[in-house]
């Protein structure tokens, strides 16, 4: 089982913290600079796995990590994963952020936290892979992508709607309405205006 996945830079600073096994935060603090200090100091031609620090389980964990350009990718996992597996899955999830935001970057995890988000949890869920089909994990995001884009215009609509109504200059407020058949009575609201 995937116990905390987490992202940062070449400096330490934190882009994605997930852990799947409750911690307190000061120790998910810590569990995050003690990774970043084990991954740093280990040469580029070394294996991407090495036991847990001390934080998080020490040897019943693996930490087992990829370094792209300016960020490293770490999931800490239980003894019952592959390795070589968890590397894939890796590589899969990296890929994906890379289709969805067309060259991924630090930016793009740091301005589009809610979307990388939303595509970690289509790969991995309370610390259990769900997905490893690149292809699947993209359609379910653009399918998220096009509700988000009807529901943008249903969910603006009434603040167009009252600054509409406030953009109307009329004389005087209509007192009846009449449209085809329906005919509709305003109520007296100089109280209110």
């Amino acid at each position: 089982m995937i116990q905390a996945i987490m992202v940062f830079n070449n400096h330490g600073k934190p882009r994605l913290v997930r852990f799947y096994q409750r911690f307190p935060e000061e120790i998910q603090q810590q569990i995050v600079r003690e990774t970043f200090h084990l991954v740093l100091k280990r040469d580029d031609n070394i294996c991407n796995f090495l036991e847990g620090g001390s934080l998080i389980g020490g040897s019943d964990y693996k930490l087992i990590y990829r370094h792209y350009a300016t960020l490293y990718f770490v999931f800490c996992v239980d003894s019952s994963e592959s390795e070589l597996g968890i590397l894939d899955l890796i590589q899969v999830f990296v890929e994906t952020l890379d289709k969805c935001f067309e060259n991924v970057c630090e930016l793009d995890l740091i301005f589009h936290m809610d979307k990388v988000h939303y595509i970690l949890q289509e790969v991995v869920m309370g610390g259990m892979v769900l997905e490893t089909n690149m292809n699947e994990i993209v359609a379910q995001i653009e399918a998220q992508n096009r509700l988000e884009k009807s529901e943008g215009g249903l969910s603006a609509a009434p603040a167009r709607a009252v600054s509409a109504v406030k953009n109307i200059n009329l004389p005087e407020i209509p007192r009846n309405i009449n449209i085809g058949d329906l005919n509709i009575k305003v109520p007296n609201l100089s109280q209110f205006v």
